[in-house]
């Protein structure tokens, strides 16, 4: 199971963030070449990102290990997304400088929900035969696939803060930057979709979805397994995925080898917040 336990120190609970923190800036790139709005500009050593209202990449991620924003800077963001119509969702890590929790709840800022990040070392794992890499001509059935499966939540586990309209999601799914996207076949026919994307060493786990008739059935534990096996390849030596607490997805990434290296506290002012980018805790095989 890819060796040793892994334990997360902060050093490497930055080095997470950090390519966290280049994943939404990338995915932000890509959709304002479509919206031709929004911004993605760095705050703290994290970034501030504004896409769309209802974009998972509409966020502020991966603060805490350089300092605090200043408050003008935030002023100016918060300014930003109260023009837009979004509430302000800040990802906190709990590896995270423990002021910067307090800088935010004096801002007015409430606790909502929490994630999960599990990591685990890279090593050899074998390919399963039913997933294979998402063809160029097949993206927009991977898109739908995705977004028709992430529409009906699992029902083990908490309920997660994610709640995006569809075509919200697809644009989002389309907006991933520099990953790679598997399919999953059962009996001929698409059983699920997957992606990660590779970032200094970081292999990140961007997302996976089972449609419920297939669920139950090993899709996204072969999906977990095809992935692993393509980070290896390409020179990756950490995994990592965000689940859901107490989620199939959650359980599902542990027998894979996953620990649970830190928790994310949502942070939201505003209007209900929806967004996580790499959450798999919905799509539950």
């Amino acid at each position: 199971m890819g060796g040793d336990r892994l334990f997360c120190d902060t050093a490497l609970a930055a080095r997470i963030e950090r390519a966290e923190a280049r994943l939404i800036v990338a995915c932000n790139e890509a959709g304002r070449v479509r919206r031709g709005a929004g911004f993605a500009r760095p705050l703290a050593g994290g970034v501030a990102s504004l896409a769309e209202a209802d974009s998972p990449f509409t966020k502020i991620a991966a603060l805490g290990f350089d300092g605090l924003p200043s408050a003008a800077e935030l002023d100016e963001v918060e300014q930003a997304f109260a023009e837009l119509g979004a509430p302000v969702q800040v990802e906190l890590c709990q590896l995270a400088d423990s002021a910067i929790g307090a800088f935010f709840t004096e801002r007015g800022y409430r606790l909502e929900s929490f994630e999960n990040v599990l990591g685990r070392r890279l090593g050899d794992t074998d390919v399963p035969e039913d997933v294979r890499l998402c063809r160029e001509d097949e993206l927009e059935r991977w898109l739908a696939m995705v977004a028709d499966a992430s529409a009906v939540a699992d029902t083990e586990g908490l309920p997660s803060h994610e709640d995006f309209p569809r075509e919200a999601l697809v644009r989002a799914l389309r907006d991933m930057a520099g990953v790679r996207r598997y399919v999953a076949v059962r009996d001929g026919e698409f059983a699920g979709g997957a992606s990660f994307r590779a970032t200094d060493g970081i292999a990140q786990f961007t997302g996976a979805a089972t449609l419920p008739a297939h669920r139950r059935r090993g899709v996204q534990t072969a999906l977990l397994r095809a992935r692993l096996a393509a980070a290896t390849e390409a020179g990756c030596d950490v995994a990592v995925v965000t689940t859901q607490p107490g989620s199939k997805s959650h359980q599902n990434a542990q027998r894979q080898g996953f620990d649970l290296l830190y928790t994310r506290a949502i942070l939201v002012k505003g209007t209900s917040a929806t967004s996580s980018s790499g959450a798999e805790s919905r799509q539950a095989s």
